[in-house]
């Protein structure tokens, strides 16, 4: 499996170490008192957003972590050593969700992000702590903490700036290789795209990330075909570029097939940007070409652009205009983040 975009697993703290009941045992020194040290703390499960994963793979055949214990407390006042912890590694656009799969616990979105998923237990106090004026001599000791256990879903969305959205074999992945650097996968069949590819795309001097997912169908929204999980992963985008294939039927239902399992799905699709692009444009026919595109027009309520990734024609001009919107947003969102900053930064 190259592809692998949610992982349930299983964590657990360490607990922490119990303290111990010691007294001193020295020659010639009378009462010498308890010396008994504390338990040290148990390892914490900790995540981590880090560079140079873009899948959940690694938690394809490991799924149960555990941290390590804390060392007892001993005599001599010695503190026991913490537990180990322990560090599970997730590429950026990993969201954590509790058991229930809907309970959001956190979303990583920048590299070097952490959360504590199970935090460690405390170690135990020794005798030497409960030493008081009227109790020179305690003979007791604390267990150690126990620490937490739970099962959490790792889910990954791609963080990407454009995604393609269309039905199977509209010409997304010839798309995505003709503007980027991307591989993706190219055929004559239905369903060639598998898992979601990346691409990073070049227009005017500037760059931006654009993603393809595999095609929807009627019905993906109740798992016809490979399903609309793989919606998720457009959730992100600031702009979804939806290709309708020029030599389909009808154009205009091809859109509407889509857009209804959009609409299906929910997470806000249908209320992103949306570009419409009649593709193939150099297999078609001056008539079927103007036929298409009226019933594209009207299903759409839009002028689409009618675009080759073969012959290249109108690609720079829809990319230019993919980057346009994307600066819009961009700009919306830093509009939006100053009140925040500028409120944390007068904070007391």
């Amino acid at each position: 499996m190259k592809f692998l975009d949610q992982a349930k697993v299983y964590v657990r703290s360490g607990d922490g170490g119990a303290g111990c009941v010691s007294f001193r045992r020295e020659k010639f020194i009378e009462f010498g008192g308890p010396d008994g040290g504390d338990g040290g703390r148990g390892g914490s499960v900790i995540v981590e957003c880090v560079q140079g994963l873009n899948t959940l793979i690694d938690y394809r055949f490991k799924q149960h972590f555990k941290a390590k214990t804390g060392v007892h407390g001993m005599g001599k006042n010695r503190t026991g050593a913490n537990g180990a912890d322990v560090i599970m590694k997730v590429p950026v656009g990993t969201q954590i969700l509790d058991e229930d799969e809907e309970t959001l616990l956190f979303d990583f979105t920048e590299v070097g992000q952490r959360y504590v998923l199970a935090k460690g237990g405390n170690g135990g106090f020794g005798n030497a702590y409960f030493t008081t004026s009227t109790n020179q001599a305690p003979r007791r000791a604390n267990p150690g903490q126990e620490g937490e256990e739970r099962w959490i879903w790792l889910r990954l969305k791609l963080i990407a700036d454009a995604g393609l959205v269309g039905l199977p074999n509209a010409g997304k992945s010839t798309f995505l290789a003709a503007v980027s650097a991307a591989k993706p996968k190219i055929a004559d069949y239905p369903f060639t795209t598998l898992h979601p590819n990346l691409g990073v795309v070049g227009v005017d001097g500037r760059e931006f990330v654009m993603a393809d997912i595999p095609g929807l169908i009627e019905g993906a929204h109740e798992g016809v075909g490979l399903g609309d999980r793989f919606l998720g992963h457009v959730e992100r985008c600031r702009v979804l570029l939806h290709l309708v294939d020029g030599t389909s039927e009808h154009a205009g239902d091809a859109y509407k097939v889509v857009r209804a399992e959009l609409e299906a799905y929910g997470g806000g699709l249908t209320d992103k940007p949306e570009i419409v692009a009649l593709s193939k444009a150099d297999a078609l026919s001056p008539e079927l070409r103007k036929q298409q595109l009226q019933r594209l027009k009207r299903a759409a309520k839009t002028t689409p652009v009618v675009l080759s990734a073969q012959s290249g024609e109108a690609i720079e001009a829809t990319l230019r205009q993919l980057l346009g919107v994307i600066d819009e947003a961009k700009g919306v969102e830093a509009a939006e983040a100053m009140p925040q900053i500028a409120a944390e930064a007068w904070r007391p």
